[in-house]
């Protein structure tokens, strides 16, 4: 079977308000931990509480997510800030053709 090749270049990724988004859901996993505890003898009445537990597991996995993004956001604003210093200083060197090599 021959390799199956890509005849474009891949889209750049999208970025958009990454620690917001992770945010948001982590609040709703936690929300839906919280409204189904009440029931929680429904739930194990009927041999549910993965339910429970996958809501609670989602919040904390959550908690990883935002430290995760916001680690990176911060990594890519650190990169961005040196980028540009690097640039300002090879302009004001002389050298504008080193401001676009990173």
């Amino acid at each position: 079977m021959a390799k199956w090749t890509a005849k474009h270049e891949a889209p750049e990724p999208l970025e958009g308000p990454v620690v917001a988004t992770v945010t948001g859901g982590t609040i709703l996993w936690f929300a839906l931990f919280v409204v189904q505890l009440p029931f929680y003898g429904w739930f194990a009445d009927r041999g549910q509480l993965w339910w429970v537990w996958t809501c609670a597991a989602g919040g904390f996995l959550g908690l990883i997510g935002i430290w995760y993004v916001r680690g990176r956001e911060a990594a890519l604003k650190r990169h961005s800030a040196a980028q540009a210093a690097q640039a300002a200083q090879a302009q004001q060197d002389g050298r504008p053709g080193e401001a676009t090599e990173a």
